[in-house]
């Protein structure tokens, strides 16, 4: 009797207790894919960001899947999309493709974001260890003078620590294998599709998106259930002109072209003032090049010996030094290029030497013909004005005994014979220019 009262009385407490849902499924009618290749920039970020938030926007699609094909990026910008795929209130998968595709560095990090990650066959993951872009050869660590061992840098460790630390509280969030996410960062670890699938890295491999969403079908995505992805309708969320633009002038390669491109037009408008197009041209290769060195965070030391570099050939178009202010400009250029960026970065961020020194080369060359073409006009004869009457012919108007007038190129001059008494009617040949008055031969 004692129990039932006990429990008559606990009754009231266990209806009143609330009652824990268990996830069950989640049905998906729209789908909306956002296909992203390239390097994660700002611009990457600004249209991942838009696809999750047309997905949450009232009467937006149940499902996300970002196909993702990226050699990595900057950090800041990778872990503004995870902010934005873990705030979703709806699913964020992710969908390494096409064929031969890779989730690189920050990709690995994206990837480890969703609940619910697939693999096209043929594509792979892995190799997420921070870097600094640019940098001199040999920065970031120190030998040893008593053990010759080499020391990273300190910094260097607390971008690994801090990296592997993220990678793993989001690995462990969204249920991925965190084991495996910290060795790609700390060791660089990169595995194929099969083996992610394995390794829990990835859930299935799919060949495209309608076998992507089959699979995906009864799978499990993390608090949001099971999805019943049968039948679903997809739509494509594909980047604006402005996005694809920016995308395309934020890398660094690219910043640097136009560099050269700005410095390039310049070079020849400041020689031949007027032309108009190569200013306009260098002018607005200049700010956008300006514009991608903001956006990346360049290091204004780098972006300072840049310029210095174009002053120095600048100077050797106005200035004869034998080529050693052309040296220096390449230099500054060279050195610039080098230490241009400072900030961490999770690989794909980086200013091929090939091509930094095709840039440099190609400077010098067009220094080079600038100032040559200069220099010949600086050697060249004068072909106008009083001085270029020097060798010309033209007619005795009064006789010259010695002194008298001649008529040569249209005009009258006052002159004075060189060569004799020289009869009115004769032909002349200018021999001297001395101010407004000319001397003259007989001509032969």
């Amino acid at each position: 009797m004692k129990k039932i009262i006990l429990l008559a009385s606990l009754l009231p407490l266990l209806a009143a207790a609330p009652v824990k849902k268990t996830a069950s499924v989640y049905e998906v009618k729209t789908v909306v894919v956002a296909p992203y290749s390239g390097v994660i920039t700002p611009a990457a970020a600004e249209f991942i960001s838009g696809a999750v938030a047309k997905v949450n926007a009232p009467g937006g699609a149940d499902l996300l899947v970002i196909a993702l094909d990226t050699p990595g990026g900057l950090d800041t910008s990778m872990r503004e999309i995870i902010k934005a795929m873990l705030a979703s209130k709806k699913p964020v998968a992710v969908y390494v493709s096409p064929q031969g595709a890779r989730a690189a560095s920050a990709g690995v990090f994206i990837s480890m974001a969703s609940p619910l990650v697939g693999m096209a066959p043929g594509t792979n993951i892995g190799a997420a260890h921070p870097v600094v872009m640019g940098g001199l050869p040999g920065m970031g660590k120190e030998k040893d003078k008593e053990k010759g061992a080499v020391r990273k840098d300190p910094m260097d460790e607390k971008m690994l620590n801090d990296a592997a630390a993220y990678i793993k509280s989001i690995a462990q969030k969204t249920g991925r294998n965190a084991d495996w996410a910290i060795k790609a960062v700390r060791q660089s670890d990169s595995i194929p599709a099969e083996e992610a699938v394995k390794l829990g890295v990835a859930d299935f491999t799919a060949a495209g998106i309608e076998e992507f969403l089959r699979k995906a079908d009864g799978r499990r995505a993390g608090e949001f259930g099971a999805l019943k992805c049968a039948g679903a309708a997809v739509e494509y969320f594909g980047q604006t002109r402005r996005q694809k633009f920016l995308a395309t002038i934020t890398d660094p390669n690219i910043a640097m072209i136009l560099m050269s491109l700005g410095a390039a037009g310049l070079f020849i408008e400041l020689y031949n003032p007027g032309l108009i197009l190569p200013g306009v041209v260098g002018a607005v290769s200049l700010v956008l090049a300006f514009y991608s060195f903001q956006t990346l965070s360049a290091n204004f030391a780098g972006v300072a010996l840049i310029l210095l570099g174009f002053v120095f050939f600048i100077a050797e178009i106005k200035v004869v030094s034998y080529g050693l202010l052309t040296l220096a400009g390449a230099a500054a250029v060279l050195m610039g290029g080098l230490m241009l960026f400072n900030q961490p970065s999770l690989g794909g961020l980086t200013i091929s030497m090939s091509m930094l020194l095709t840039t440099v080369i190609g400077l010098i060359a067009v220094v080079a013909g600038v100032a040559y073409i200069a220099l010949r006009a600086q050697l060249r004869g004068v072909v106008t004005g009083i001085e270029s009457l020097k060798d010309k012919r033209g007619l005795a108007k009064t006789a010259l005994a010695p002194k008298g007038t001649v008529l040569v190129e249209g005009e009258l001059w006052e002159a004075e014979s060189v060569s004799g008494d020289i009869p009115a009617g004769a032909e002349v040949e200018v021999a001297a220019v001395e101010g407004f008055k000319v001397r003259v031969r007989a001509a032969k």
